[in-house]
């Protein structure tokens, strides 16, 4: 057996991944352990899991328009480099897994000058900045679009690590629990991990014309409940760390354009709305990644720009209109294999003892 190092934070889509692989890692590694910010989401959410050890380092993240803050990034990185090498020393780890995100940056230099091997994931259309920075410090980059990894001369196109747990939920189970009884298609709306104000407020503002079709179950991010609404066949849900159980029942959704829910979408064959962050508020990934998703065949593409209820009602009108088309599409593209990819190449590149078998090796010379 051997150690592995996992690290990426920020947000949940730089750390669900990480943790959909800890099933299949602790067969693999007698220790697992997790570096990450001191005060990020990733901290809280690997407490659910105490096999893995986290540990915290200085981390610095670039603010995309000009500010004071910028000039400390030089010292911060060198800090947080300096502690994820101290890390690295002691505990001599087999690999390095990088999901991306601001703190793994640190964590990759630091590999790459230890000399370990290290495999990293984009989740995105195009490269996030952290894996923009270290993406001729790792072995490979494993991405979940083909396109990507043809971009890169060490991308391996794997497709996204899609959790096992989506797999295995009872729908019936699932409305019992809720008390759903209805003969109205579910439709799911998900506004990212930290919900959205633009999704909260057409739903609400609309609620009686969507209910019109629909039994309605709305995530709206944490501490956004709107408790004036109280419908028949309307839930509300500020999070939930089973959503697993909300995809299990859901007919159709709403989303935003983040890599990981519409792949786990995709994976359960679900048709879906993509309504991407405008580009006034994000590099303009989400954009890219429900493009190619409407370009393929997967689902409807609303920009925000053009976000409003008759628009909304005349997409989803299409959706159900091409349900059995979009069901077919995303059958056919079958995205639930990335994790075995995945772990196939962590186990490759750390030479683990009796590692599956994979032709997706390759050497990086650089």
């Amino acid at each position: 057996m051997a150690s592995i190092i996992l690290t990426g934070g920020g947000t949940a889509g730089h750390i669900i991944p990480n943790i959909a692989l800890l099933s299949r890692l602790k067969t693999k590694f007698d220790k697992i352990v997790y570096i990450g910010s001191e005060n990020g989401m990733e901290k809280d959410l690997i407490k659910n899991y105490p096999f893995v050890s986290y540990i915290p380092i200085t981390t610095v993240k670039l603010v995309r328009k000009f500010t004071l803050k910028n000039l400390k990034i030089p010292f911060l990185l060198l800090k947080g480099i300096k502690q994820a090498n101290k890390i690295i020393k002691e505990l001599k780890p087999a690999i390095i897994f990088s999901k991306g995100g601001f703190v793994s940056v640190p964590v990759v230099l630091a590999g790459k000058k230890n000399k370990v091997p290290i495999v990293s994931h984009e989740s995105d259309f195009s490269l996030g900045l952290a894996n923009k920075i270290t993406k001729n410090k790792v072995n490979c980059i494993c991405t979940t679009f083909p396109q990507t990894a043809d971009m890169l001369k060490n991308g391996v196109y794997v497709g996204s690590p899609v959790r096992d747990e989506l797999f295995k939920v009872n729908k019936n189970a699932v409305k019992a629990k809720l008390n759903i009884h209805t003969t109205k298609p579910i439709l799911t709306i998900i506004g990212g991990s930290a919900g959205s104000k633009t999704f909260n407020d057409i739903i609400w503002k609309n609620i009686d014309k969507l209910l019109e079709k629909f039994f309605i179950i709305h995530i709206t991010g944490k501490n956004k409940l709107n408790k004036n609404i109280s419908k028949n066949d309307y839930i509300q849900i500020e999070y939930t760390n089973n959503i697993e159980e909300i995809y299990a029942i859901a007919d159709f959704a709403i989303t935003r354009g983040g890599s990981n829910v519409i792949w786990e979408l995709a994976a359960l064959c679900i048709p879906m709305i993509i309504i991407p962050l405008s580009k006034k508020i994000s590099r303009g990934d989400q954009i890219q990644n429900a493009l190619y998703f409407e370009k393929m065949g997967y689902a409807l593409t609303l920009f925000e720009e053009e976000l409003n209820i008759e628009n909304l009602l005349i997409k989803l009108d299409e959706l159900k209109a091409k349900e059995n088309i979009f069901k077919s599409n995303l059958k056919k593209l079958d995205a639930s294999k990335g994790l075995d990819k995945i772990f196939n190449l962590i186990c490759n590149y750390s030479n683990t003892e009796n590692c599956p078998n994979s032709n997706l090796k390759i050497t990086v010379t650089n």
